[in-house]
């Protein structure tokens, strides 16, 4: 029996993710920091899917979390043949508004915590049939975004890690997916901080629905795309990245942020 392991699992894109997993019948593994939420949720999914869902409670802003993880995985014997990397979150405003430990957290869960997994789980990956690794990046990727400019960064992490691991893995049968969604109807801007009232109103006119989201995420998945960027918006949006000038990209992004 194989599982597809969603961290960030208990709400948002990452629950959006699980259940569509769990309809193309894959066991889950769900992971995040809230153990009653994730209860609810792996219950309404075995229930309503008629798959196997486990669960774990654990803060990914802590550095051993990826090797209790993976422990916790192996003592279960649990065989996972999906690695879905989708906790994140970010941080909004000025650079100097925040401490290094903030960023360091911000950076362990958004960085550190996805590249720490892939190591660990990689050797089990390669064992399977047919194994995917599915990382959630952004649409900020594409740029540089003064007033979210180390989650742009972190997440640029991502998704050049992702590049460079998929064509390593070119002849194997691991797939490398990266996902870079826009604005999603979420909690991220509440955990970000957000509270310039132009870049709330800009999210609520663009935003996704989670839903929406993680079913192209995960049928890009299934069709081993190299990177998927969720909406003709957001498409459009990182065509434009590529024609207009930086100065202009990063101005329009600051007046959003208000910084």
């Amino acid at each position: 029996m194989t599982y597809a392991l969603i961290t960030g699992a208990s709400k948002g894109i990452g629950k959006a993710i699980a259940i569509e997993l769990a309809k193309k019948k894959n066991n889950l593994i769900i992971v995040s920091r809230n153990e009653a939420q994730l209860a609810t949720l792996a219950e309404e999914i075995a229930k309503g899917f008629k798959v196997v869902c486990r669960y774990i409670a654990l803060d990914l802003s802590e550095a051993q979390a990826p090797n209790q993880l993976f422990d916790w995985c192996t003592e279960n014997k649990l065989t996972v043949n999906i690695l879905v990397n989708n906790a994140g979150y970010g941080l909004s405003g000025r650079m100097d508004n925040y401490t290094m430990a903030e960023y360091g957290n911000m950076m362990q869960v958004n960085m550190a915590t996805p590249l720490a997994l892939i190591l660990k789980f990689l050797p089990t990956l390669k064992q399977q049939p047919k194994s995917y690794i599915l990382n959630i990046a952004s649409s900020a990727v594409y740029q540089a975004v003064p007033g979210l400019g180390v989650y742009a960064a972190s997440k640029s992490f991502v998704f050049s890690f992702s590049r460079s691991l998929r064509f390593e893995l070119r002849n194997s049968n691991v797939s490398v997916t990266v996902v870079n969604p826009g604005t999603t109807d979420t909690d991220f801007a509440n955990r970000a901080q957000v509270t310039n009232e132009r870049a709330l109103k800009t999210a609520a006119k663009l935003n996704m629905t989670p839903s929406a989201v993680a079913k192209i995420a995960v049928d890009g998945m299934y069709a081993g795309k190299a990177e998927v960027i969720p909406g003709f918006i957001n498409k459009l949006g990182a065509f434009l990245t590529v024609i207009l000038p930086k100065k202009a990209l990063e101005g329009g992004a600051a007046g959003i942020y208000g910084v």
